[in-house]
């Protein structure tokens, strides 16, 4: 069988195109002009330049295959131009959705986010019922995501066979940009995290992800979301476990929000009007840990079987890999 996968570049789809090589599938990468492929010469991936938000080059792409993993999309917490962002995820996803529907492809397997559905301020978990609306969306990537969601839902009305997946929050190898949840391993790692603010977050290994995407091809009902997460954890839990893999301290003071959301709003202004840089404490980010983001994983769990390897394995060879690559500061 013939798949294409976008994103193929990005953490997750990284992984995804290794499980998919594993099942003895033609994997299709399309891949942006000045995208960094060079993890995949080693394999056998069919690597098409391209790009989501032109319709032409998705077709192209898109000749011949039976599925489609859609997994690429602009994901950051801050953003100098926004509208970059939405032509990514909202028009991209479109033009991905139209070009299933016009070549008649079997099924799509759409990367949605945990970010569409409901958090709560008390820790309660979330499922794949608890509904949003765009107002309780917080920064433009998860405005973007879930407009996004929405324009599948209304293809998945006209007959496309999609299946939604909502990673919660993945760790492991190979997260090279970082994401900001590697990000925060990393800004740990180098000793620039003396305080925290209390949150929760549901943590996934991103191999189980990658297989979860799968298996949702597999097993996933057409029209139907699936929460491919693990296990909640607060943040401080989180800081333990990596103090306890790696012997360095964790951080003990627990900062109050409002201060730092000021702190946020200045260093946003900051990399705005003068660094031209990304900020180190973005508003969106602090905006986010108000909530807890706890799921409910067992529709993923019973539906598709998907796997749930221990989170501490998946922080082990995380911090393994930005050890081995460069990532942290030798001391």
């Amino acid at each position: 069988m013939k798949v294409l996968v976008t994103g193929a570049t990005g953490f997750i789809g990284f992984h995804v195109v290794n499980v998919l090589l594993q099942k003895n599938l033609h994997v299709v990468a399309l891949v942006r002009k000045r995208s960094d492929a060079s993890p995949f010469m080693p394999l056998n991936v069919e690597l098409i330049e391209g790009d989501i938000r032109d319709y032409d080059s998705v077709c192209r792409a898109l000749k011949g295959c039976q599925e489609v993993y859609h997994l690429a999309a602009d994901y950051r917490l801050w953003v100098p131009d926004p509208e970059r962002m939405y032509e990514t995820n909202v028009r991209g996803t479109r033009n991905i959705m139209q070009a299933a529907m016009q070549l008649g492809v079997q099924k799509v397997i759409y990367t949605s986010t945990v970010g569409t559905l409901a958090s709560s301020l008390n820790g309660k978990m979330s499922d794949e019922n608890t509904m949003n609306e765009l107002k309780d969306m917080v920064g433009h990537y998860k405005r973007s995501k879930f407009i996004a969601e929405q324009e599948v839902c209304q293809f998945i009305k006209k007959g496309v066979p999609v299946v939604i997946v909502n990673p919660s929050t993945p760790i492991g190898s190979m997260d090279r940009k970082p994401t900001p949840t590697g990000k925060i391993i990393v800004d740990f790692l180098n000793g620039r995290i003396p305080a925290y603010l209390d949150t929760g977050l549901n943590f996934v290994d991103v191999e189980d992800v990658a297989v979860g995407h799968w298996l949702a091809s597999q097993k996933g009902r057409i029209g139907q979301r699936y929460i491919l997460g693990g296990r909640n954890i607060t943040l401080r839990e989180f800081f333990e476990s990596i103090a306890g893999i790696t012997g360095q301290k964790s951080p003990r003071v627990r900062l109050p929000y409002f201060p730092v959301l000021m702190a946020a709003y200045l260093d946003e202004g900051l990399s705005r009007w003068v660094t031209k840089l990304p900020p180190r404490v973005p508003i969106t980010g602090v905006k986010m840990a108000r909530k807890y983001m706890f799921f409910d994983c067992s529709k993923a769990a019973r539906e598709l079987h998907m796997p749930q390897h221990s989170i501490e394995g998946a922080m082990e060879r995380a911090i393994a890999w930005f050890k081995d690559n460069g990532y942290i500061a030798k001391h």
